[in-house]
């Protein structure tokens, strides 16, 4: 497909910041909370992680678009970010392997860009003040006009969307045979998730978010699985009730991100909005049980009261902590074998220090069987 000269697109925030530069994608007008992510590839994994739908994306990264779009990267089915925002765009890519270039997966996907701006000075604008939300249109350029709209776009606080990029119906990954079952409670898995465990030799059946305890029991699985996903994890009552009778059954429990948050919140623990939040492949976090420090893939911007946890000390024990902002990135239950982490072990895009969890959780599977 031949690059099609570029028209004009406008980007709005809502402490004002006005920014003009050039549209990618389709013609039209997207809104939702802004974030930035500083990794350096991963830019199709990083589109279709669920985890980022309803908020416009900032890549910190120069180039996009400089190596195509292959299927096979994809997180999910479909693009979830709401907007993107870069600062070159291109359509002229070098991997041979690629299935299509990114003007093309991205009308195919309905997204709105706009690039050829100053991403420096919004990144540093968004670590000054803090998360907002932001409108971007490359089909209205009337400020007041988008400052009106952008009025009525909600807070991601409060906000429960777990349910919206959870999957519909019920399905299975992996050996039927297999000696170890696992009961995945989709909030917006990724799709490396699934792989890492179905290639450790693990049967996996993928419930909705809303599913019931009842209906999660009648696959007699040995062990749960909290996956990630979008949205305030406090505006999750119902996932909250399941994985407090999930945990009265004693059986391994293993949440990354919002996951991670969920099995806090069943303990008690509240969480809370975060300046504005972690997501990137380079955070540093220390493992406090071994004393080593892993490199992480991270995508949150939600986290767990501290607090709360010291004072649940008898019964959750902190396990990871970030090394740039001492934040708290791991628990595990004293009491039974539930355990957390705040980034992402199974990475896509991201080093991959961390995926021994997945092995623990196996081995923590298989000794529960034992015993």
């Amino acid at each position: 497909m031949d690059f099609i000269k570029p028209s004009k697109a406008v980007v709005l925030f809502e402490d004002g910041s006005f920014f003009e530069g050039l549209a990618a994608g389709i013609i039209g007008t997207t809104f939702g909370e802004v974030c930035f992510n500083t990794g350096m590839t991963g830019y199709q994994e990083i589109f279709t992680d669920p985890s980022y739908y309803g908020q416009v994306l900032v890549l910190t990264n120069v180039h996009v678009g400089n190596y195509g779009i292959k299927a096979t990267d994809a997180e999910s089915s479909k693009v979830q970010i709401s907007g993107l925002i870069c600062k070159n765009f291109t359509n002229d890519f070098s991997r041979t392997m690629a299935d299509m270039d990114i003007q093309k997966y991205f009308e195919e996907n309905q997204l709105v860009c706009i690039y050829d701006i100053d991403t420096r000075s919004i990144v540093r604008n968004i670590r000054d003040k803090g998360a907002m939300n932001c409108i971007i249109s490359s089909e209205i350029f009337d400020v007041d006009v988008l400052r009106e709209r952008l009025k009525s776009v909600p807070s991601m606080e409060g906000l429960e969307l777990a349910s919206l990029v959870s999957t519909v119906d019920t399905y299975a990954l992996g050996d039927e045979d297999a000696d170890i079952r696992i009961a995945v409670l989709d909030f917006g898995t990724k799709m490396n998730i699934l792989r890492s465990l179905a290639q450790r030799g693990c049967y996996l059946k993928v419930f909705p978010a809303k599913t019931t305890f009842s209906d999660l029991l009648s696959f007699k699985a040995d062990g749960y699985f909290l996956s990630n996903g979008p949205g305030d994890p406090s505006a999750m009552d119902y996932a909250i009730g399941t994985v407090q009778s999930i945990l009265e059954l004693k059986k391994p429990v293993f949440g990354i991100c919002l996951g991670h948050q969920i099995l806090a919140l069943a303990n008690g623990i509240p969480t809370y909005k975060m300046h504005h939040g972690h997501r990137g492949a380079n955070h540093p976090v220390i493992n406090l049980q071994s004393g080593k420090c892993e490199i992480t893939s991270q995508n949150h911007g939600f986290t767990i009261s501290e607090k709360d946890v010291i004072a649940l000390d008898d019964t959750v024990e902190i396990t990871h902590r970030n090394l740039n902002d001492d934040t708290i990135e791991g628990i595990k239950m004293r009491n039974q074998p539930a355990f957390s982490v705040q980034y992402h072990p199974e990475a896509n895009p991201g080093p991959h220090d961390s995926k021994y969890l997945f092995d623990d959780f196996v081995n923590l599977l298989k000794q529960s069987k034992n015993n």
